[in-house]
């Protein structure tokens, strides 16, 4: 949270525990949403508290209970889903019983069109956050029908295979309801594609009896991934117009080949490669300038389970593109280079822009990787004359090209020397955790570090 508006965020979400799409890895208990609120408020920014869940009866009974001390805590507005519990959060506004607190309306409930918009204002909902699959042309159109509604976008972070995050593959795998924020990603998995058929009595799939050797050889046989390629390129994202191939009206089994081998998994789905579900990462910056001038109020990054470093380089990069798109100033294509620092699955603008459907997908890798730079220490103090202790987060050494990511401005430096805590040369930090004292000059408190490639 400190790192977002450090570096220049006006605004953070962070989710509710129980009812939000971040109930694993949320240190966002009331006491610490009480101390963000208030944290934020002082600084003269504004906290938004997810509940986005679409709720099942059992959550229902205690929906309103574990909510009624976060409103009282005066968020800067609740971000919200299901319609039923926004029904009975209006209701206790409108009766009194609680402070009136803006309701948005996350992706979650897939607003797609001016009509929903208009929908949901009059249902009492203050800004729409719009579904992740309307274009630049469908924005604007719903901006000029809808001029006095906030209207928020999405323009960076993970995006979800399922229609706006609705997805069901962890529920269906794993008993793990990405719904009630318990999601596994497995969208991510590497899978392995098995030739399987529907057993006679049940139905079930069963994977057919080959040898690896056989397998390999009639799925060589049978499909060739090449000749197929062109057609896929010239009309896979097609519904209507691409002929189906006669191999997808067959039954395959996918196995997750890197942590769950030999557990086969029934799959309707033909794609050209091993990771078919895993989408790239949105990056929209280059489209700022486009989304300010349509009218949009606000632009959001997705930064579940990230680090301090992805926070404020994010938010540092996209607060100068919105500064520049606000003064008039051109796209700074050094911006694209920056967020290439950040570990990531490869980037795509999503559907922003109408493309191929090949260019969301990231069939070669499910997890992120760093192309430019890796972050590698934060700044814990620094003394008068320059030096700085840091916690190590990745190994660099005497001589690496580092780059200062500081609130005030980044800068480069060659790292000259290093010290151990007793003031011990050192060449190496091999990595994390371990604090050493380095020569960075001023300023740096509170400065993240990156070794650049």
């Amino acid at each position: 949270m400190r790192a977002a508006y450090d570096f220049g965020a006006d605004a953070v979400y962070a989710g509710q525990p129980r009812y939000s799409l971040r109930a694993r890895n949320n240190e966002f208990r009331l006491e610490q949403l009480a101390e963000g609120i208030a944290e934020a408020h002082r600084r003269g920014k504004r906290f938004f508290v997810t509940s986005n869940l679409i709720a099942h009866n059992d959550k229902l009974r205690t929906y309103l209970r574990d909510l009624a001390p976060v409103v009282e805590l005066r968020p800067d507005a609740l971000i919200m889903a299901d319609p039923g519990l926004i029904m009975l959060v209006r209701e206790e506004m409108e009766r009194g019983r609680w402070p009136q607190v803006p309701i948005h309306l996350s992706v979650q409930a897939n607003t797609t069109n001016s009509a929903a918009v208009k929908f949901w204002q009059r249902a009492g909902v203050s800004r729409i956050i719009l579904s992740r699959e309307l274009s630049l042309e469908e924005i604007e159109q719903i901006r000029q029908a809808c001029p006095d509604i906030e209207l928020e976008v999405f323009v960076h972070g993970a995006l979800c295979i399922a229609y706006s995050g609705r997805c069901l593959l962890s529920g269906y795998f794993n008993r793990r309801d990405p719904n009630q924020g318990t999601c596994t990603n497995a969208c991510r998995w590497n899978y392995g594609t098995h030739a399987g058929h529907e057993g006679c009595d049940s139905g079930e799939v069963v994977p057919l009896p080959m040898r690896p050797e056989e397998a390999v050889e009639r799925l060589a046989a049978d499909f060739d991934f090449s000749a197929e390629q062109e057609q896929a390129d010239a009309g896979f994202s097609a519904c209507g117009g691409t002929p189906r191939h006669p191999l997808a009206d067959r039954v395959y089994l996918l196995e997750e080949t890197e942590r769950r081998s030999g557990q086969l998994m029934p799959v309707m789905e033909d794609e050209h490669g091993t990771y078919i579900l895993n989408s790239k990462d949105l990056r929209a910056v280059e489209h700022v300038a486009r989304l300010v001038a349509i009218g949009v109020d606000s632009l959001k990054i997705e930064g579940r389970t990230k680090s301090r470093y992805y926070v404020a380089r994010t938010a540092q990069v996209y607060r100068r593109a919105i500064d520049d798109a606000a003064a008039g100033r051109p796209f700074d294509p050094a911006l694209l280079l920056e967020l290439d620092g950040l570990a990531s699955r490869g980037y795509t603008p999503g559907f922003l822009e109408r493309r191929p459907s090949q260019a969301l997908q990231n069939y070669a890798t499910g997890h992120s990787a760093a192309q430019r730079s890796q972050f590698v220490a934060q700044v814990l103090q620094v003394r008068e004359d320059g030096w700085a202790e840091v916690e190590t987060k990745n190994r660099f050494s005497v001589g690496d090209a580092l780059e200062v990511i500081h609130p005030q401005g980044n800068r480069r430096i060659r790292l000259e020397a290093m010290q151990g805590a007793e003031g011990q040369p050192l060449q190496v930090a091999p990595g994390s955790p371990l604090r050493v004292w380095v020569p960075l000059g001023l300023p740096a408190e509170g400065a993240l570090l990156a070794r650049l490639f």
